[in-house]
């Protein structure tokens, strides 16, 4: 059991048990339990919308580099300041370095399946990620999850938490849609949670993780969200999360459905995604007319054998011829 599902378990009114106890059962630390998440203020806003802007030119800068470029910029930071910001924008630098953050330490971490793979069709792949969305004040997250291949936006999600819930959700919407072979992610605790890998689990899918800070292991979602920054969010200043989820979602229903993509051969993704579909269903219909064919044959055959049956019966025998006159 995760320490966010510990918590949520925690009754502060509770008539027989107190919080100190049920802290010492769960394993959980009392001042935890009373401890209140401090939003940024207006000036740590402004600072994360630097930094999104700068991360998503750059996204292998690290802590050092973002505070010395926002200190070109004039602004009085310390990298302690930064990397507290960049954490709770859920961006690292990627590029290899040692693993100094660790997802939650009762989650499986699966080992990466997409080394020398050649992905050569839709539904093979898919993969999801996590980015930081600005608005006019604060801001939220946004999961996606897209097939490999086609590119193809399969479900996608907003939330003011980096809880696991939103991700889970995406994913039971993107597997209405299609099961592929492998499913791959970062290492994020969302996705290492029970309830995302477990469904991936109950639906016989195999699970990748890329290696921390690795650019490449999840390259194309990382494509999409350069392309709906600059295209999209960098455009607009949301006002409300309403109003982001009609912007994204339009976006996103343009990405899939008109934009043109010169590595697919400048057609679109859903064209990509649906046309292995439909190739799928012509398979199956030409694998189903072999089957009827051959009850047909049996058939034929029984009539055949009924025909023979009337005539060896109905035909008189032949009279042999004596020798005798």
């Amino acid at each position: 059991m995760s320490r966010t599902e510990r918590h949520a378990m925690i009754e502060k009114d509770h008539e027989s048990v107190s919080v100190l106890r049920q802290c010492e059962l769960l394993g959980l630390c009392r001042s935890s339990v009373y401890y209140e998440k401090k939003e940024p203020d207006e000036y740590d806003l402004e600072l994360m919308r630097l930094i999104d802007e700068q991360y998503t030119k750059t996204p292998f800068y690290g802590s050092r580099k973002m505070t010395e470029e926002l200190k070109d910029k004039g602004h009085e930071v310390n990298r302690k300041k930064i990397q507290r910001l960049m954490r709770i924008m859920g961006i690292e630098a990627i590029y290899p370095k040692p693993n100094t953050s660790k997802p939650a330490p009762e989650n499986r971490i699966y080992p990466y399946l997409l080394k020398g793979m050649v992905v050569n069709k839709p539904q093979q792949v898919f993969a999801a990620d996590i980015t930081y969305i600005r608005m006019q004040r604060g801001f939220l997250y946004l999961v996606a999850i897209i097939d490999w291949y086609s590119r193809y936006v399969l479900s996608w999600q907003l939330s003011n938490t980096m809880d696991a819930d939103f991700c889970t959700e995406a994913l039971e919407e993107a597997l209405s849609k299609g099961q592929p072979e492998i499913f791959n992610t970062d290492q994020g605790s969302q996705f290492t949670s029970n309830e995302f890998t477990g469904l991936l689990l109950a639906n016989q899918i195999q699970i990748s993780m890329d290696g921390r800070g690795r650019c490449m292991d999840n390259i194309f979602i990382e494509r999409l969200w350069r392309s709906l920054k600059y295209e999209e969010v960098y455009l607009k200043s949301y006002e409300t999360v309403q109003k982001a989820r009609e912007g994204i979602g339009q976006w996103i229903n343009f990405y899939n459905h008109e934009r043109l993509h010169q590595s697919l051969g400048y057609r679109t993704p859903s064209a990509i995604y649906n046309n292995q579909k439909e190739k799928k269903k012509e398979k199956l219909e030409i694998q189903k007319e072999p089957e009827a064919t051959k009850q047909d044959l049996v058939v034929h055959l029984q009539q055949l054998g009924d025909l023979l049956t009337n005539l060896i019966t109905n035909t008189k025998p032949c009279r042999s011829l004596s020798t005798n006159s």
